[in-house]
């Protein structure tokens, strides 16, 4: 690539097996959820070793129904760290209930029990960690810490599909919500799984996905929704359509290939950094496991280098490379910089990371050349 070629943050990887594969179903008269939909489901409840999956179009409305399901609603408190998407933040608060934020730990960027044990009150009715950037997790002390309090533990997978505990991959069980919007590993345009070994939950955020009808919105026997179907609760209309589920179906199969070309990239940045004092690459994970390299993130040493995250970020603009930040805290957006009741903690290594960290390219068609161009951009602009 020429330096004056733009080169994003992230691009889906597309081949054309993915586009013949969402052809076929556009020319087949039905695109809406249909046998794709169920073999996406199928096959992401396989490749995990989960009891049950249902796909939604997207871990938003994953994360909304988990939590409605389990009854969340005014007067409760949920425990989630503050580094993190600011979506699950908004659906706790829109349920009513209060978000209380956990700190992460300053390279990881992952809660711990030792920081969410502490926050848990009689109010307490759900904890929701994070796998960050693709990173494992350190679940066993959190799900010990639930399992002793009686409180239901979601996982925040959005960035983890592909991700593993030594061998095991996450969402094997407990309750997990994957993403697919189309930064992630794998897309399907737009789109979200929660996968979990609870029948009775699964059942329920079927239902709720499509207006809380006593039946799913296809039927393979007659392509449609059978007439004696009624509302057995109000429900919502995230139901995926065919024609984004094939997509994922054919990007499932390719997932493993897309982590190791990222896994690549990623050693390639690290052995990079490594003589760039400036920058601060994240700490290695919590547990052994397979990293699936959703994002590399950075931290800005803005002392060292004499300037802001913001101002660093726009340098790298302006040389073409574009870059993202993930995520702002939670706790610093006004509304709820305005709410003083969802923090109960110290936030010190969140704010000490919310002002530094940023996301470089990194995604399987960058090549080594790209991410060479993009550690010389950055060595330039610290001179």
């Amino acid at each position: 690539m020429t330096t004056t070629t733009y080169l994003p943050f992230s691009r889906p990887t597309m081949g054309e097996e993915e586009v013949s594969a969402v052809a076929e179903v556009l020319r087949s008269g039905w695109i809406t959820t249909g046998r794709h939909c169920k073999q996406l489901e199928d096959d992401c409840a396989a490749m995990t070793g989960a009891r049950h999956a249902v796909a939604l179009t997207s871990a938003t409305a994953g994360m909304h129904l988990v939590l409605q399901a389990l009854g969340i609603g005014p007067g409760d408190e949920v425990i989630t760290p503050s580094m993190t998407w600011v979506s699950t933040v908004n659906l706790i608060t829109l349920l009513g209930a209060t978000p209380v934020f956990a700190d992460v730990d300053r390279d990881t960027l992952m809660v711990s029990r030792e920081t969410v044990e502490p926050l848990i009150g009689e109010r307490t009715k759900a904890i929701v960690p994070v796998h960050y950037a693709g990173a494992p997790l350190d679940l066993a002390p959190l799900r010990a810490l639930a399992a002793e309090r009686g409180i239901p533990l979601i996982e925040d997978a959005a960035h983890a599909i592909g991700t593993r505990h030594g061998d095991v991959p996450v969402g094997a069980s407990g309750t997990a919500i994957f993403s697919f919007h189309p930064i992630k590993n794998i897309t399907t345009g737009e789109g979200g799984m929660v996968v979990t070994d609870d029948a009775e939950l699964a059942e329920r955020v079927r239902r709720l996905r499509f207006h809380g009808l006593g039946v799913d919105s296809y039927d393979r026997e007659v392509q449609g929704r059978s007439p004696q179907s009624e509302v057995l609760e109000p429900g919502f209309k995230y139901n995926l359509p065919d024609m984004n589920a094939v997509l994922g179906v054919v990007q499932l199969r390719r997932l493993d290939e897309f982590i190791a070309r990222r896994a690549e990239l990623a050693a390639v940045y690290a052995r990079e950094f490594a003589s760039l004092d400036e920058i601060l690459p994240l700490g290695p994970p919590p547990v052994a496991g397979r990293h699936a390299w959703h994002l590399y993130i950075v931290r800005l040493d803005t002392e060292r280098s004499g300037r802001t995250r913001e101002e660093f970020m726009a340098a790298l603009g302006e040389r073409g490379i574009g870059t993202g930040i993930h995520f702002r805290a939670a706790h610093g957006h006004r509304f709820y910089r305005e709410r003083p009741e969802a923090q109960r903690a110290s936030l010190a290594a969140t704010e000490w990371n919310d002002s530094r960290l940023f996301s470089i390219p990194l995604f399987p068609d960058l090549t080594e050349e790209d991410v060479r161009r993009v550690v010389n951009a950055m060595r330039e602009i610290l001179k």
